[in-house]
């Protein structure tokens, strides 16, 4: 039982519901390798450090010596998934949907161990069911437990429509378990209903039902919103070690202990030493330039990371700045010009057009060329001349 408590402990951390929670220390007491699977729509071919999120749960199950499936929803992406939508979702095109995979696998093995990963995709299944699987199945379900569904309750009162096929959504990925025999299912907490649909189908096909589990949706870099490409406040992990740097280093001192907890391999009891460390005075910005080279080295190379590192020290810290400066917080959609101003690092926005085309505004130690930049959501230092800064955040 004493590793049984261990295992929780690893499996449980960061994560925001494991339903229920007594069967999987049932299933953990069996003493076998856990079915475990997490599923994935290649809608989009780009993972930022918010996907990750549920990757770095999958690897821990790895570590436990349990069996994990990475599945890649070649059918259901092509129907769509409308979790969080309030339109109907354009479904991609078969030819879409199989480049994106491939580049989806390129990026989970980032993470995930490739010799303890199987890759599968759910058109072997889903496709076999044919019209007569498809009516069979729709017929575990009724509108009204369909329109349960936050995001689907939300349109209906709105007056918004529902194509027939999205309802067949959750039903295909919980088909997915039944197929699977799966034990553990990995998630979102958007994807909660999805999880729990695979639940009741597994019963229904008298199989034990799968645990669910989800994670946070881990908050982007202006703070507020879920990381996601759309809201730009993203961390891809293509992206370039130097630009990844400085966007890890640009979320708050608060939010950094979010991200340890949920982006970190390091064990929570060093990052509990961490915290005591900054209570009792040490600078955050030490302990964020640990975690920005953790995350570069899981994504390029140890020497890429402590590159990375010299840059900013030498771009940031060796510029001189201030440790006191004025903070502001504006909404997305300003222009540099008019930023400047209500920040109060010029006197009227001519000024800083004037000030930009002589080369004397910069942006995170970069100078700012662009008169009609309009800076995307995120934390930064702005500085007119050598003597004027602030400290902006745009939401």
């Amino acid at each position: 039982m004493a590793n049984i408590e261990q295992a929780l402990v690893e499996i449980k951390r960061g994560v925001d519901e494991l339903i229920p929670e007594a069967e999987l220390i049932e299933k953990l007491k069996e003493n076998r390798p856990l079915r475990i699977k997490l599923g994935a729509d290649p809608t989009a071919p780009d993972i930022h450090l918010g996907h990750t999120v549920i990757l770095n749960k999958l690897r821990t199950f790895q570590e436990l010596g349990h069996e994990v499936t990475f599945l890649i929803g070649d059918f259901t992406g092509m129907v769509g998934d409308p979790t969080g939508k309030n339109v109907t979702r354009p479904p991609l095109t078969r030819e879409d949907v199989l480049r994106n995979a491939e580049t989806y696998k390129e990026q989970v093995f980032k993470i995930l161990d490739p010799a303890k990963t199987k890759i599968a995709f759910n058109s072997t299944w889903l496709s076999e069911l044919g019209a007569e699987g498809m009516i069979r199945l729709a017929s575990n379900q009724t509108v009204a437990r369909m329109l349960e569904r936050d995001d689907f309750k939300k349109r209906y009162t709105e007056n918004r429509p529902i194509a027939i096929h999205e309802f067949m959504y959750p039903l295909l990925q919980g088909y997915d378990s039944v197929a699977m025999e799966t034990d553990v299912e990995l998630g979102g907490t958007d994807q909660k209903f999805n999880l729990l649909m695979g639940r009741e189908l597994q019963k229904s096909h008298g199989q034990k039902p799968q645990v669910v589990l989800t994670m946070p949706l881990l908050v982007g870099l202006d703070g507020v919103k879920k990381m996601s490409k759309s809201a730009n406040n993203y961390i891809g992990i293509a992206d370039a070690p130097s630009e990844m740097f400085g966007k890890i280093m640009s979320i708050s001192d608060d939010l950094m202990w979010s991200y340890f907890e949920l982006l970190s391999f390091r064990p929570m009891s060093e990052i509990e030493q961490f915290k005591a460390d900054v209570a009792a005075g040490k600078n955050p910005r030490d302990v964020k330039f640990l975690l920005a080279k953790e995350i570069i080295a899981r994504f390029h190379s140890e020497e890429e990371a402590e590159a990375a590192l010299q840059e900013f020290i030498s771009r940031f810290q060796k510029g001189n700045l201030p440790d006191e400066m004025p903070e502001f917080e504006f909404e997305a959609g300003l222009p540099i010009a008019n930023l400047l101003k209500e920040a109060a690092l010029v006197n009227s926005t001519s000024d800083a057009m004037r000030m930009i085309r002589q080369g004397a505004v910069k942006q995170d130690g970069e100078k700012v060329e662009d008169t009609k930049l309009v800076p995307a959501a995120g934390n930064y230092v702005f500085q007119v001349g050598k003597r004027k800064f602030a400290r902006v955040t745009i939401k």
